[in-house]
């Protein structure tokens, strides 16, 4: 059921009365009125106008006034702290690099500003006194459920490639269909993608992959994903041939991605995580697929992947982390546990929970309960592991270089393998993580290392 109002905030409507008040035509427009209509919070308030920038920057010369794009009729109006962008009504010129416009033509009618805009549920705009301006159905769409296209998808397309992203976010972030002759075009003009700059694409796709209806998105498109990422084209169809697995790798995939937490970091790494495993397949005597190294080859495709697409180096190293160890099986000692953390951190250990619930959740019956239970155990053992004093490192220990060093050790570039030697003893419960103890220990083992080099 679509809202039957839209609450303008102060702030926006106070550039729409202004605007108003001088002559002009003003109404908001875009995302604020669609999410508007869905009962969502708008993140942010647009203002479409016939007036023309400069009289845009004439009504509001006692503001806060940034040129955003004046040249294609924006301003961003500063009201009480808060943006809005105000654009004047335009239509656009050719767009000979399938992504700006080469030049725009103001005009003074509301809906031919809205005819140039993307999908009919972004081409809708609203005025407290006219109503809602809606000339392509953006509207009945929404209540449908679908992205649909303002007129000829191909010419949408072909004007912005980065588009086809944007329908394939829109449609995961509402759980919405593609309408159909749009999704065709997608498909058809794909290769427009080769246009847009990488940081634009990586953007989108993490819009994506964090929408709630990203499992359609990921099995009705698979050939878009592949031009943005072709390591992901021999993942598709890619049969497992193991009892683990009721899916090919890409439809595990999809579905690993759908069940992982909503998180850039979680689904980043649920898409990759598998990368290399068409790449890793062996077939035993018995016709049962293996896919041995796949998590060490796919952490280093994955690092690929994301310093093509320009990652941030903190997201790339953390989803390049967890694929490498997204098989592993967690210690089921208290040694070991305690190893574990120290290598990995508290942080990324539950992020790897995570991970491998999701993964879990898109194999087969095949011993799940195992695998369940496995995890419980693990998550029993570091509480026990945690409640204890820390020993998952060398600042853990209850002595420093510096104490080594007072108590007559000469400086030394052993002298960081021999605090990680006393480190193993503690997380062994061989040595006990005290002062005493620690230098006693250290002083013994510098007298064997000099007895064994005689």
């Amino acid at each position: 059921m679509l809202s039957t109002s839209i609450l303008i905030p102060d702030y926006a409507r106070t550039v729409v009365e202004r605007l108003e008040h001088f002559g002009y035509e003003a109404y908001v427009v875009g995302g604020c009125v669609r999410d508007s209509l869905l009962g969502r919070a708008p993140k942010d308030w647009d203002v479409c106008t016939n007036a023309t920038p400069q009289q845009v920057l004439g009504v509001f010369k006692r503001f806060n006034v940034i040129k955003t794009g004046l040249k294609h009729g924006t301003v961003t109006v500063m009201v009480n702290r808060e943006p809005v962008e105000v654009t004047t009504f335009r239509v656009d010129g050719e767009y000979s690099d399938n992504r700006h416009p080469d030049a725009v033509t103001f005009v003074s009618r509301v809906e031919e500003d809205l005819a140039r805009r993307d999908f009919t549920i972004n081409a809708m705009a609203y005025n407290p006194s006219r109503g809602l301006v809606d000339a392509f159905g953006g509207r009945e769409d929404l209540a449908a459920g679908l992205i649909r296209c303002v007129g000829e998808p191909d010419a949408r397309f072909n004007e912005d490639g980065l588009r086809i992203m944007r329908a394939l976010r829109f449609a995961a972030r509402y759980k919405f269909d593609i309408e159909r002759e749009t999704a065709f075009s997608m498909r058809r003009n794909r290769h427009l993608l080769e246009n847009v700059s990488v940081e634009r694409i990586y953007v989108e796709l993490k819009g994506i992959l964090m929408g709630e209806g990203v499992l359609n998105m990921l099995l009705g498109f698979p050939e878009i994903f592949g031009v943005i990422i072709p390591e992901l084209v021999p993942m598709f169809g890619f049969e497992q041939r193991n009892p683990h697995h009721i899916y090919d790798v890409w439809t595990h995939t999809a579905h690993a991605v759908q069940a992982v937490p909503q998180d850039a970091v979680l689904r980043l790494t649920m898409l990759l995580h598998d990368v290399a495993k068409p790449r890793c397949f062996t077939l035993d005597d018995k016709g049962k697929g293996h896919f041995y190294g796949h998590p060490e080859k796919g952490a280093a495709m994955a690092k690929k992947i994301l310093l093509r697409l320009k990652s941030d180096l903190a997201t790339m190293e953390n989803v390049v982390t967890l694929v490498r160890v997204h098989d592993n099986t967690f210690p089921t000692t208290r040694a070991g546990m305690r190893r574990f953390i120290g290598r990995l951190g508290m942080p990324v250990i539950e992020q790897l929970f995570a991970v491998k619930k999701a993964d879990q959740a898109a194999q087969s019956s095949h011993e799940q309960l195992s695998k369940k239970e496995e995890l419980r155990q693990a998550a029993l053992l570091i509480d026990d592991v945690l409640a204890e004093p820390p020993a998952f490192s060398v600042k853990d220990l209850a002595i420093t270089g510096r104490d080594l060093i007072a108590s007559g050790i000469k400086p030394s570039p052993a002298m960081g393998q021999l605090l990680a030697t006393l480190l193993a003893e503690v997380q062994d419960e061989s040595l006990p993580n005290e002062r005493a103890a620690l230098l006693a220990r250290a002083q013994q083992l510098i007298l064997q290392a000099d007895d064994s080099s005689r």
